[in-house]
């Protein structure tokens, strides 16, 4: 039904350069030290260096890079989903809000999802309003093209 990849280069070249500036200045400190912090940069690069959202037939799922990290939610159990912003300083990767969980690689444009339960979280996308109605058709929520929105 619906996939996306949104690639976070900003978040790659920052992780990509501030691991060699540490492994370039390791001979001002240990070693080790320098090495294992170049090497946990990079395996962040990896881990974080993409978000794919996914529709199927029932469920929304998510996963940032390789996909170690996942997320699913049941179709039934979305009710809304809205294009809205986040903050700057809420910053990219998987962040507690007042808004609640945000999930972001790049950028601040991101959908809403409203759950039945009461909860709200956000995915961070670079093609906010296509996300947001194929959550709606998804769930079969009204969208702006609804005749109910004439």
């Amino acid at each position: 039904m619906y996939r996306h990849t949104q690639i976070g280069y900003l978040t790659l070249i920052v992780l990509l350069v501030a691991a060699l500036g540490i492994f370039a200045i390791g001979t001002l400190s240990p070693l080790p030290v320098s090495l294992s912090v170049a090497v946990l940069l990079l395996i962040s690069a990896a881990l974080f260096s993409s978000l794919t959202v996914e529709i199927s037939d029932d469920e929304l799922r998510f996963h940032f890079g390789p996909g170690l990290w996942r997320k699913r939610f049941l179709l039934t159990e979305i009710a809304a989903a809205d294009v809205t912003r986040s903050l700057w300083w809420e910053g990219w990767g998987i962040r507690i809000t007042p808004r609640g969980m945000l999930y972001n690689v790049s950028g601040t444009a991101a959908v809403e999802v409203a759950l039945r339960s009461g909860q709200h979280f956000r995915i961070g996308t670079d093609e906010p309003e296509a996300l947001a109605q194929a959550v709606r058709m998804a769930i079969g929520a009204p969208t702006a093209s609804s005749p109910e929105f004439s």
